[in-house]
């Protein structure tokens, strides 16, 4: 009954921000790490960056310095905030995360459906 739903994709100008959103809502007793992967064209789907429960984050070199991963655990959303967008950040970005059901669940991973991010003048 777990799902991830993502938000904030668009259309934005080279330069520009945006900044995405993944909501978890169902029977969920933890959420220990949360993700956000990306799929751009012709591309594989690949991590761009980690938040574990602690707060600790990890970032692709190809977007260290412009993007930032951030979680509130009380409405159980995970953020993730670019800037400086180039085109060749266009992908379909996607959540996921590691989640711990109620009624004793075993952690396993979730994926959301995925939001378009296109980047272009």
């Amino acid at each position: 009954q777990v799902r991830l739903v993502e938000s904030g994709g668009g259309l934005v100008q080279p330069g520009g921000s945006l900044k995405l959103s993944c909501a978890a809502s169902g029977s969920i007793f933890n959420i220990n790490t949360m993700a956000w992967y990306r799929q751009g064209p012709g591309k594989q789907r690949d991590m761009v960056a980690t938040i574990t429960s602690g707060g600790t984050t990890n970032y692709a070199d190809s977007v260290k310095g412009r993007f930032t991963i951030s979680r509130d655990n009380a409405k159980n959303t995970v953020y993730l905030q670019m800037n400086s967008l180039a085109p060749e950040d266009t992908a379909v970005y996607y959540c996921y995360a590691h989640i711990v059901t109620s009624g004793g669940g075993a952690n396993r991973g979730y994926w959301g459906q995925g939001t378009q991010v296109t980047v272009s003048s």
